[in-house]
C-alpha cells in the first residue's frame, strides 16, 4: 500500500469514528429515559461483515462498549439460519450474550450497499424498567429480574415487531419511556447506516473489507509495542467491596507476556445468593478498560486492540452463570479495575492511581402517592459519583465517575421525572484519603419525596464498610453512609422506605490518597483548607 494510500485510508477511519459519533448523538437525542438522554449510559459501534468492532463511540461507558463488542458475534451466530434483509434490526437483553443484566438493551443492525451485507451497526443504553422486582438486589435469580428477551427481530425489512411491543408494555412500568428508547436505539442504528454508505459511495469504495484490514493491522502493530515496553512476569493483587450481607473478595492475577497480558479472577468469591453477580462477558470489559487505561490509552478502541488482552475467571462472583441474579452487577463489575489496576502497580510502581469509589452510587426511586392523596407514580433513577484516587503527580477527581464514565444528572432533569425533591447535591468535605497527593472528594446527596408522596428506593452502593485504599502510603478515602435526615442507618444495597417528611441522605465515598501526606506541599493544603475540601488544617 502506497503513502498516499495509506493517508486515504486514515481518512477514512477518521470518517467512520465521526459517523459512530454521529450514531450515538442520535440516541443522545432521542432518548426518553434520563440516564441515556442526561448521563449518557450508552454505546455505539460500527463492525464488520465478522462482526469484530471497527470503531466505537467516544461517548458512552466501557461496560457497554466492550461488552457489545462480544455481543454483535452472538447475534451473528443466533440469526446465522436467518436471511438477513435491508431494514431488519435484532434486539435482546440477555445478560450472558449482552451486557451483563436485563436492564440494558442491545439492538444490532446489518448494513447493505446494494443488496450486499458489509457490516454492522450496534448500540445498546440502559432503559428505566424492565419489569420483575425492578432495578435493584433482591431477585434470588435472573427470573425475578425482569423480562427477558432473546436474540430476536425488533424489526423485519423496516416492519416493527407489534408482538414484541406488546408484550413490553404487559411487563414494564413505564411502557412510553422503554418502548420509546426501543425506536431511538433502532434510529440510531440507521443514522450510522445512511452516513456509512454515503461515505463509501463518495470514495468509491464497494466493502469495508480493506478500510477494516488498515485499522486492525495498524492497531494491533500499535499494541504490540506498547506491550513490548512492559515488564515481564506476573503480579496479584485482593480487595474487599461490601458485598450484599457478607463482604466479597476480589482477586486478580496480571501476567504479561511478549504479545498479550492476560488477567485471572481465580480465588475471587463464589456467587451470591443476591443480584449482585457478573456475568463474565461484563467482568471481561472493565479488565479490558483496565488494561487499556495503563498499557494504550490513546490507541483506539477495536477488535484488533482488546484481542490483546485476555481475561478467565473460574465460576463465581466474576464469571456468575445463568439463571444467577445479576441486575446490580455494575456495583460489583465497577470495581474489577481497581484489583486489576493495584495487581499492575506493583508491575509498574510509583505509576498506578489510588483506588476509588468506583462503583456509581446510583439510586433507583420508585415514588407514589400516600394512600388517599392525589398525585402521580413515577420510576426515577439518578446516577451519583464518589471520588476517583489520587493519580501520580496530580489529586484525585471529585464527584466523577470512573471507571464508568457517565454524566453526572442534573437537579432539574431528575425532578421533572418524578415526584422527588433534590435538598442537597454537594462535594463531601474531608472525604478525600491523605497524601501527597490527595484523593478526589465524594458528594453529599439529599433526596425527599414531594408533598404527599412517599418512596421505595434500590439502594445500590459500595464502599461502605470497605472504603478505597490509598497507594504508595497514601490514605484511605472515607467510607460511604447511607441514611435518613433523622440519622437513621439504611443498608447500602436492597429496596428500603422513605416515608413522607423524611430525607434519604447518601454520602459517597471519597477517594484514596497517593503518596506520603508529610510530602504534599504546603500551598496544597492551603488552597484544600480555603476551598472547604478539608474543615481544619492538618495537626
Amino acid at each position: 500500500m502506497s503513502q498516499i494510500d495509506d493517508i486515504r485510508m486514515q481518512v477514512m477511519w477518521n470518517r467512520l469514528i465521526s459517523v459512530v459519533e454521529e450514531q450515538a448523538t442520535t440516541l443522545l437525542r432521542t432518548a426518553f429515559s434520563t440516564s441515556v438522554r442526561e448521563a449518557g449510559d450508552l454505546s455505539a459501534g460500527v463492525f464488520d461483515r465478522e462482526g469484530r468492532m471497527l470503531a466505537q463511540a467516544v461517548t458512552g461507558t466501557p461496560g457497554h462498549v466492550n461488552t457489545m463488542a462480544e455481543a454483535v458475534p452472538h447475534f451473528i451466530a443466533a440469526l446465522a439460519d436467518e436471511e438477513m434483509r435491508p431494514g431488519d434490526t435484532y434486539v435482546t437483553n440477555d445478560p450472558w450474550k449482552g451486557t451483563g443484566h436485563l436492564h440494558d438493551i442491545t439492538m444490532v443492525s446489518p448494513s447493505f450497499l446494494e443488496d450486499e451485507l458489509i457490516g454492522f451497526f450496534a448500540c445498546t443504553a440502559h432503559v428505566v424498567d424492565v419489569g420483575g422486582r425492578g432495578f435493584g438486589a433482591d431477585g434470588k435469580s435472573v427470573y425475578e429480574e425482569g423480562i427477558q428477551i432473546p436474540i430476536m427481530h425488533f424489526a423485519r425489512a423496516g416492519e416493527v415487531n407489534r408482538d414484541l411491543l406488546r408484550l413490553l408494555r404487559a411487563n414494564v412500568r413505564e411502557p412510553d419511556q422503554v418502548i420509546g428508547d426501543f425506536y431511538s436505539l433502532a434510529a440510531c442504528n440507521d443514522v450510522g447506516h445512511r452516513r456509512l454508505v454515503e461515505m463509501l459511495e463518495e470514495v468509491g469504495l464497494p466493502r469495508l473489507d480493506p478500510l477494516a484490514e488498515f485499522i486492525f493491522s495498524r492497531t494491533h502493530a500499535a499494541v504490540m509495542e506498547r506491550i513490548a515496553a512492559l515488564p515481564r512476569g506476573q503480579w496479584s493483587n485482593d480487595m474487599l467491596t461490601d458485598g450484599y450481607d457478607d463482604p466479597i473478595r476480589l482477586a486478580a492475577a496480571v501476567e504479561i507476556t511478549g504479545d498479550r497480558v492476560n488477567v485471572d479472577f481465580t480465588g475471587s468469591s463464589p456467587v451470591s445468593r443476591w443480584g449482585i453477580n457478573v456475568p463474565l462477558i461484563y467482568t471481561k470489559a472493565y479488565a479490558c478498560y483496565a488494561i487499556k487505561c495503563v498499557v494504550a490509552p490513546d490507541i483506539p478502541n477495536n477488535a484488533a486492540s482488546l484481542a490483546a488482552f485476555t481475561i478467565s475467571a473460574p465460576e463465581g462472583i466474576l464469571n456468575a452463570p445463568r439463571p444467577a441474579p445479576v441486575s446490580l452487577r455494575h456495583v460489583i463489575g465497577h470495581m474489577v479495575p481497581d484489583v486489576v489496576l493495584g495487581a499492575l502497580a506493583k508491575a509498574l510502581p510509583g505509576q498506578i492511581l489510588a483506588e476509588g469509589a468506583g462503583a456509581l452510587w446510583n439510586v433507583h426511586i420508585s415514588a407514589r402517592p400516600v394512600a388517599g392523596q392525589p398525585g402521580r407514580r413515577a420510576e426515577v433513577l439518578m446516577f451519583n459519583s464518589g471520588g476517583m484516587g489520587a493519580r501520580p503527580g496530580l489529586d484525585g477527581l471529585s464527584a466523577t465517575a470512573f471507571p464508568s464514565g457517565v454524566h453526572t444528572m442534573p437537579i432539574e432533569a431528575t425532578e421533572h421525572t418524578g415526584p422527588i425533591i433534590v435538598w442537597r447535591k454537594e462535594l463531601r468535605p474531608d472525604s478525600g484519603g491523605e497524601g501527597q497527593y490527595r484523593g478526589g472528594l465524594g458528594q453529599i446527596i439529599e433526596i425527599g419525596p414531594e408533598a404527599g408522596h412517599e418512596f421505595d428506593f434500590s439502594a445500590m452502593f459500595d464502599r461502605v464498610t470497605t472504603p478505597p485504599r490509598g497507594r504508595d502510603g497514601g490514605g484511605s478515602g472515607a467510607a460511604g453512609v447511607v441514611e435518613l435526615d433523622d440519622g437513621t442507618p439504611l443498608k447500602p444495597k436492597g429496596w428500603q422506605f422513605v416515608p413522607e417528611g423524611r430525607r434519604l441522605v447518601l454520602k459517597a465515598p471519597g477517594g484514596g490518597g497517593f503518596g506520603d501526606p508529610a510530602a504534599r506541599a504546603p500551598e496544597d493544603r492551603a488552597r484544600d483548607l480555603r476551598r472547604g475540601y478539608v474543615s481544619r488544617k492538618p495537626e
